[in-house]
């Protein structure tokens, strides 16, 4: 019998040169897609709002701004505006922080603030009878110039209320003399005028003195209504939340 010799395997072929093309467009298409989401999502549906006041970070920048008096503690402290940087946020400013809702972006959290912050605290002994402060909220700066200029026509409506201002109206008992470089917690009970609205307020406070410089931070939750702040309206936010918070950071020197 006649033996039929094996066949060898097929030899695979090669798809032709131009669907391999294609292929290499695809391919290089799908990779410039996906690079763009990446870079969609990086700069407009991250949250990159400034970090909230931290008394440690704070701290730090009376630290290198304090030289090392000794002198006592009793006297007038006044707000110092040489003391850190605004551009950094690591000097004197008060500000919001407010959930919203952005068309085709969604949730971000919107921040400004204000450098332009005058006042002062007294202190005798381990007490705190007097202090206040007054911020200029036409200044406020967010990373957004629609919304700054909103602002001063609607929800705080900066151009008819141009000022918030805290009084204490208790004295803050410190308990012992703080020692250098300590973190303290502390109430402020006072008032605070916000839109023309004047409240009763408790204001949780975190105070480091190091040398001749106090650094204090603070936040506090401001209910919209109770200060007759309606929520502002935009084409661009479909909502915010019905508050937001007040944040502090403070830096004094001796008068």
């Amino acid at each position: 019998m006649t033996q039929t010799p094996p066949t060898s395997p097929a030899t695979p072929t090669s798809p032709p040169r131009k669907s391999r093309k294609w292929w290499y467009v695809g391919t290089a298409a799908l990779l410039v897609l996906v690079l763009l989401g990446v870079g969609i999502w990086y700069f407009v549906f991250r949250d990159d709002a400034p970090e909230a006041v931290d008394i440690a970070k704070a701290g730090e920048t009376a630290q290198e701004s304090g030289s090392r008096s000794s002198s006592s503690l009793d006297g007038t402290w006044t707000i110092d505006p040489s003391v850190g940087s605004f551009s950094d946020f690591s000097g004197t400013f008060v500000g919001y922080r407010v959930q919203e809702e952005l068309a085709s972006i969604g949730a971000k959290t919107a921040v400004g603030r204000t450098p332009d912050v005058e006042g002062s605290l007294t202190i005798e002994g381990t007490s705190v009878p007097e202090a206040q402060f007054t911020a200029d909220l036409t200044t406020l700066q967010s990373d957004e110039g629609r919304r700054d200029g909103a602002l001063h026509s609607q929800a705080l409506e900066s151009d008819r209320f141009p000022t918030a201002t805290f009084e204490l109206s208790e004295p803050i008992d410190l308990g012992k003399i703080p020692q250098d470089g300590a973190n303290i917690d502390v109430d402020a009970v006072g008032t605070l005028t916000l839109h023309g609205v004047t409240k009763d307020v408790t204001i949780p406070l975190q105070a480091q003195r190091n040398g001749d410089v106090i650094a204090v931070t603070g936040r506090l939750d401001i209910p919209f209504a109770d200060y007759d702040i309606d929520q502002p309206q935009s084409l661009a936010v479909l909502s915010t939340d019905d508050r937001g918070i007040l944040e502090v950071q403070l830096f004094f020197s001796k008068a």
